[in-house]
């Protein structure tokens, strides 16, 4: 296949490529730099704000995978960033849109969205039967964004939405921000560390969007989390035991609102999503355990028992 994707020049996005020309699919990497898409790939130079240029850029893929959106936690959401959160995903989403509904344009389009969509939800597992609502910003845009993906399928066009939870991979993503801490020996959980964290191995997250481009049975809304969520506790605990470090400093949630501000709700409150349509769909989780998706990413051996 000839997939066109999005964002090629992100954590998910690099990784991405990678698995997509690993599968021998031949790869057109859109992004503002050509010079820093993925080895491998076709760069193609493109503006996020010029759809047409994004219907020439595709003619001829046979799919779009859009993971453009600016990073949440780049910095403190002021009334600049929040309007850029959402048109980076809502815009960009109705130009992959138009671009499939146009003459001779990719029929299959896998969209990223978020399990921010669920909003805070308390110790009740969710999955991908849970309605969203307007809980936050963050939950706000993602309906957005979803209902303008959706937005294909009157089209004629294969629509998968991937709601993807807390990433983990060694070069980006929400690991490299926890280690430093931890590492320092003052690791531990966030506030009371209760509050769900629904987390994903990076080679996990690729595998369920290679499935979804590939499987033509896919259609509509799949959680790309662990089938294993843990309490943020827990999940502390973990990455301690990995690291062999202590993990009960607990960073008190005012601490967090002073240095990140509105965003720091996300990391005090949180979800317990479930995998479902996603594993019915077929797939097979490499890392289904937090532990061992740790172990492998940190390049920690497992410990030996005697």
């Amino acid at each position: 296949m000839k997939i066109a994707v999005t964002g090629a020049t992100g954590f998910v996005g690099r990784h991405l490529c990678a698995a997509l020309l690993e599968r021998k699919h031949s790869v057109v990497a859109l992004t503002r730099d050509p010079g820093k898409a993925p080895r491998g790939t076709e760069a193609k130079a493109w503006d996020a704000k010029d759809a047409e240029a994004l219907k020439k850029a595709t003619a001829g893929c046979d799919a779009i995978i859009n993971l453009a959106g600016e990073n949440i936690f780049a910095k403190k959401w002021d009334a600049g960033f929040k309007l850029l959160l959402r048109s980076s995903r809502v815009d960009v989403t109705k130009a992959c849109v138009e671009a499939c509904r146009a003459e001779g344009g990719p029929k299959t389009l896998v969209s990223a969205s978020a399990i921010g969509l669920y909003g805070p939800r308390g110790a009740a597992p969710v999955d991908e039967e849970a309605v969203g609502d307007q809980w936050n910003l963050l939950s706000s845009v993602c309906l957005e964004w979803e209902y303008e993906s959706r937005r294909a399928e009157s089209a004629g066009v294969r629509t998968c939405i991937i709601r993807t939870g807390v990433v983990l991979g060694r070069d980006g993503g929400a690991l490299e921000k926890m280690l430093p801490p931890f590492r320092a020996g003052f690791g531990g959980p966030i506030g009371s560390g209760a509050q769900g964290l629904s987390w994903i191995h990076i080679d996990d997250l690729c595998g369920i969007y290679v499935k979804a481009v590939e499987d033509a049975a896919w259609k509509g809304v799949y959680n790309a989390v662990s089938p294993n969520p843990l309490s943020n506790r827990a999940f502390s605990s973990a990455l301690g035991r990995v690291l062999r470090r202590p993990a009960f400093f607990p960073t008190p949630p005012f601490v967090l609102h002073f240095l990140l501000g509105e965003v720091a709700s996300l990391l005090t409150t949180g979800q317990f999503v479930l995998p479902k349509r996603t594993l019915e769909g077929g797939y097979a989780f490499r890392y289904p355990e937090a532990e061992a998706a740790l172990r492998s990413l940190l390049g920690v051996p497992e410990a030996r028992t005697a």
